[in-house]
């Protein structure tokens, strides 16, 4: 990993410069920012290949800033001449800080396209794995995979019917993703919930089931289906 260059986006200095000089000392190119502000224009000049984002920062939210970065609205400085660092920005992987581990926050982070998370308060070995594990994912994923008129864009987290844009939200394409990657695996609503939520299911099986009816819909007519086999799960397979 030496090389990899870190945004770490945190208003406590103290913690800030802890971390950066950690990460150094482990080979990692850090950038530091204090603002939501800062952490843009950083963003903008100098992309990452990766981000550990707090959400509680003095002038706005983590949150937001996530929200921004996954829709394409942080562009890089020089994007009028390089239009695909459009792409490659809104794709950085990202490793959101919670509060105590707040399911809220958990939900709400994976929703909006964090690849991770990690509760607060943490040690530093816990936050280089999980930094290390992401960088390694980013890597080893393919930009697409075909599975006959199904198309997976994994850099830009679309999916594709016969070349028609399918319109997936950040959920839904989360769980299409791992259907795919677990093509005739039979897996359990509790095994869904706690890959594509990040978090344990307690008793409600609902989020899994509404999703799955929403990816049914979307895929008619695409060879695939989701069955279901009533008490075990379901399976993703052809037919």
């Amino acid at each position: 990993m030496n090389g990899k260059a870190i945004l770490l986006v945190e208003d406590s200095i103290k913690i800030l410069d802890f971390n950066r000089r950690l990460l150094e000392g482990r080979g990692f190119v850090v950038y530091t920012a204090a603002t939501i502000s800062d952490a843009v224009e950083t963003i903008r000049t100098n992309p990452p290949d990766a981000i550990v984002l707090d959400i509680g920062m003095p002038d706005g939210s983590g949150m937001d800033l996530l929200k921004e970065l996954r829709e394409g609205k942080i562009k890089h400085a020089d994007n009028g001449k390089r239009p695909e660092l459009a792409f490659q920005i809104s794709k950085i992987p990202v490793l959101l800080l919670t509060d105590k581990g707040d399911n809220e926050d958990i939900v709400v982070g994976f929703e909006s396209g964090c690849d991770d998370y990690l509760p607060k308060p943490y040690t530093f070995e816990v936050l280089l794995v999980r930094l290390q594990h992401l960088l390694q994912s980013a890597e080893q994923m393919p930009d697409a995979v075909t599975r006959g008129s199904l198309t997976l864009r994994y850099t830009q987290r679309e999916a594709y019917l016969n070349g028609v844009d399918l319109m997936l939200t950040p959920k839904d394409f989360a769980l299409l993703q791992f259907f795919v990657q677990n093509e005739n695996r039979l897996m359990s609503a509790k095994h869904l919930y706690e890959a594509i939520w990040g978090q344990p299911m307690v008793g409600d099986s609902r989020a899994v089931e509404n999703a799955v009816s929403r990816l049914r819909r979307k895929l008619k007519n695409s060879g695939y289906s989701i069955s279901a086999e009533y008490g075990n799960g379901y399976r993703f397979e052809r037919g």
